[in-house]
């Protein structure tokens, strides 16, 4: 019986010796060396209708687009008629 505890003692101190150097390692690996420091990250996304060329482009392309209905909308058709006569 005495070395059935015997045997249970010594699994429980490598068990607890594992552990404790698991540990070690684990906080050894942590870039803030056990310290807690505490990141933010901020990230700002802007729209595509923010940008001012968007708006200049978009002008730029109305006021195009308005010349060119204004323009092909005019009837000012010259019609020139033009009669000859021949003496015989």
């Amino acid at each position: 019986m005495k070395h059935l505890t015997k045997g249970l003692f010594l699994k429980s101190i490598v068990t607890f010796l594992t552990l404790i150097f698991i540990q070690v390692i684990s906080t050894a690996q942590d870039a803030s060396g056990g310290q807690n420091v505490t990141t933010h990250t901020t990230t700002t996304t802007t729209t595509w209708y923010a940008q001012p060329w968007v708006w200049i482009a978009g002008a730029a392309i109305f006021i195009l687009l308005l010349v060119a209905l204004v323009r092909g909308g005019r009837s000012d058709k010259v019609t020139v008629t033009k009669t000859t006569s021949t003496d015989v």
